[in-house]
């Protein structure tokens, strides 16, 4: 027991997510040294939190998200476009980035996912335009505090050369490649309990070659860092395979060694039984974003049919500029909602839906020791009061995506308050709000 010890008590609802999916109620956790350290009853010694009134879960996880992009939301032109549309209206603003655009996005994308109950994140960047570089968003992370796994994405096939991103966009494979050796050198974090893990990750297979994409799979397994990119988002995302690689995202991937535990693809929307057994044989694991499919029109990912297959499947809330919001409970809640639209209302339960979201995403970015409430694991848990209007009349507090609430009152992030009393308390978010409204003002104004 140290003086940082947090106690909290009698917790209305625990739900721990360990391998029984066990409940608990009125129980005291004790977070300790980062960790949790002792689950009881009447514990003493540190701090104490009133958790009388809370649902307990573990922190959600978000697996796919382009942080960037919360300076781009609803942008004309790009509101009712699908994906390839909506990219070439976007990369024109986007090149007009720079350091402080990516660090003030990151901050305030990053707050928005810890109120919606997220303890940790990855983050897709793959364009670095006017001196930008992924340093500027670990360094907002570690001012919110928390817990990151950003990617060093890249785009390198322009539109000169067949590819759909300007050619203003794109880096030689070659300083690709040197910069991704350099990002993991100086902040990835391998050890348990580490807050910063760097993986690699092209953009997709439109927008890098063929070349880029095995080689980045060799550094990064030379590096033992995980590898991240786009696969099977939509059908025009299919038919491009086929016409330029002559077979499906699935075979393109496993051709050039993108499947195995230390992979995950985003989207997955399009992948048929065959890629779905791959997925499964090989453990390579999805980041369902449902939210975005839906407002880009991509379709609805077969979840339940990967969940069956034992594919392992976590949540993103892709980028705000594609959803427009970064609420990871919202995600949770519409990846329910389609699987039974699509299978009927018995198809996925809030509690599953819950799982996917938490234990499900720790283990697609390989982290066993997130995701679950139990001794020993990493002190990432979020508090969602059940007192309020959202939950009034509920008769399962614990089924949170059937009623609510939808807004943490307490986030710990490695023991450390993130969220307190439905507030940030980490850095000053309101100035952040201000200097984000300035940047989207000014970058409007450009265009």
């Amino acid at each position: 027991m140290t003086a940082a010890d947090i106690i909290l008590r009698k917790a209305h609802t625990v739900l721990t997510m360990d391998d029984g999916g066990s409940e608990v109620t009125g129980v005291d956790i004790r977070l300790s040294g980062g960790i949790i350290a002792e689950i009881g009853t009447g514990l003493t010694g540190g701090r104490i939190v009133d958790a009388s009134s809370c649902v307990v879960t573990p922190g959600l996880v978000n697996t796919h998200h382009h942080l960037y992009q919360t300076l781009t939301r609803a942008v004309p032109g790009g509101q009712d476009a699908l994906l390839f549309g909506w990219l070439r209206t976007l990369y024109p603003i986007w090149a007009r980035f720079g350091p402080e655009e990516m660090f003030t996005s990151a901050q305030i994308g990053l707050a928005e996912l810890a109120l919606s109950g997220c303890t940790m994140s990855s983050d897709h960047l793959y364009l670095f335009p006017n001196g930008a570089r992924l340093d500027d968003t670990i360094a907002a992370a570690r001012e919110v505090g928390l817990r990151f796994h950003p990617t060093r994405g890249a785009m390198s096939i322009g539109e000169s050369a067949g590819g759909l991103p300007p050619d203003s966009l794109v880096e030689r494979e070659s300083a690709i490649l040197d910069d991704c050796i350099r990002v993991i050198d100086a902040f990835h974090d391998a050890s348990e309990g580490a807050m910063v893990r760097v993986g690699v990750a092209p953009c997709s297979p439109f927008s890098v070659s063929r070349d880029l994409m095995r080689d980045a799979a060799l550094l990064a397994r030379d590096k033992g860092v995980m590898l991240h990119t786009h696969l099977a988002e939509n059908d025009e995302d299919v038919a491009y395979s086929q016409a330029q690689f002559g077979c499906r995202p699935g075979q393109y991937a496993e051709e050039l060694g993108w499947t195995g535990d230390d992979v995950w693809h985003a989207h997955c929307v399009k992948l048929d039984i065959a890629e779905i057994d791959l997925f499964a044989r090989s453990r390579t694991g999805v980041a369902h974003c449902p939210c975005s499919n839906c407002r880009l029109g991509s379709g609805i990912a077969p979840v339940r049919a990967m969940r069956d297959a034992g594919v392992k499947v976590g949540l993103g809330v892709d980028g705000s500029a594609s959803n427009d919001r970064g609420n990871l409970v919202d995600e949770a809640r519409q990846a329910m909602l389609l699987q039974r639209v699509a299978r009927g209302a018995d198809a996925m339960s809030a509690r599953e839906a819950l799982r996917i979201a938490t234990r499900g995403g720790a283990e697609v970015l390989g982290r066993p020791d997130c995701g679950q409430i139990a001794v020993g694991k990493r002190a990432d848990l979020a508090l969602w009061d059940v007192r309020g209007l959202e939950s009034a009349g509920s008769w399962d507090p614990a089924a949170l995506l059937l009623a609510g609430p939808q807004r943490v009152r307490y986030l710990f992030v490695d023991g450390r308050p993130v969220v307190e009393d439905g507030q940030v308390v980490s850095f000053d978010l309101e100035r952040a709000i201000d200097t984000q409204n300035r940047l989207a003002r000014r970058l409007s104004e450009a265009v």
